[in-house]
Order: structure tokens, then sequence, then C-alpha cells
């Protein structure tokens, strides 16, 4: 298990559809910067996906055959990348790579990964438990209470307990 990836703290979320990750790493960001730590996130989809609309000009430039189109303006900056067809996704290493410097980075989703992560289960849903058969689970927040002897466990909400945990383990220490 790597807690650093590429010079990047990285801690990640993973669980299955519908158990709450993305609502957990939306709390943890909004805590962690509260605490006035710089936070980023990479999110893995499944699916494809498109931040870029038909008749936008960056959408232009994509489907006139440009590999990457990057769109730049005074509040954010993003860079869309067209892959070859047949060549792999990225992996979460090729995308920490790219990303600038910050405190911690979280990721939700590549449940697979060498990294630590925070297994969200939602237990009105009948998913199996990632907690001993994924590598790197080291917490797991859970929509109601659950009792795990070998884990820290935490309510889905409680982002403060989650964020003090993070640190800790993280071993984040303000210069």
């Amino acid at each position: 298990m790597r807690k650093t990836i590429c010079g990047h703290r990285v801690i990640g979320v993973a669980g299955f559809k519908n158990s709450g990750k993305t609502t957990l790493v939306e709390g943890l960001v909004r805590e962690l910067s509260a605490r006035g730590w710089c936070v980023s996130t990479v999110k893995h989809a499944h699916h494809s996906f498109d931040i870029d609309h038909e008749g936008r000009d960056s959408f232009r430039h994509r489907k006139a055959g440009a590999r990457e189109v990057a769109v730049v303006a005074r509040e954010r900056w993003a860079i869309i990348h067209e892959s070859a067809s047949g060549e792999d996704p990225a992996c979460l290493e090729e995308m920490l790579a790219r990303m600038s410097p910050c405190d911690l980075v979280i990721v939700e989703g590549y449940k697979g990964g060498r990294h630590p992560k925070i297994e969200v289960r939602n237990l009105d849903l009948d998913h199996p438990e990632l907690a001993g058969s994924e590598p790197g689970i080291v917490a797991i927040a859970a929509s109601g209470a659950l009792r795990h002897p070998e884990l820290p466990v935490f309510v889905r909400d409680d982002y403060a307990a989650m964020a003090d945990f993070i640190i800790d383990f993280m071993e984040m220490r303000r210069p």
C-alpha cells in the first residue's frame, strides 16, 4: 500500500454504485478545505463521459481531429484528451503525474489500486464487502451502525471524524 504516488499523498474512497462515494468525497473536500488544506480529486469513471458539448469551439476542435484541447479562462482551465483507438485508459499514476502540488488527493474509484482507501457502504443495498477482499482498505464509512474489529468504522456523513482520521493516517503536518 502506497500513501504517496507521484509526489502526492493519496487516499481513496471506494464502494459499489449508490453507496455514497461522491457525497463522501464532496463532504471530505469541503471539510478538509475549510481547515486550510489544499485538496484535489481524481474521479474514475467506468463509462464514457464528455465535459465538452456540441457547438462549443473546443468540441469543434476535437471533432476536427485535435488529440488534446486546452480550454483556458480566468477562473479555470482544462485539457481534454482524446484517447486513440485501442489505447489503454490512463492509470491513476498517469493522472497524478499531471496534477499540480497539493496537500492531499482524494481518489474516487480505482478500488483495486494499491493506495489506502476508505470503503463506503450503503447498508440498505446488498453489496459485498470490500474490506478483506480488496487491497488497501484502511477504514469503513457506513450508512448505519456497523462493527468491524480490524478497521476504524465511521458514520458515512461524519466528515469531521473522517477528516481527523485522514490527517492522522496520512501524516499530514502543517509546515
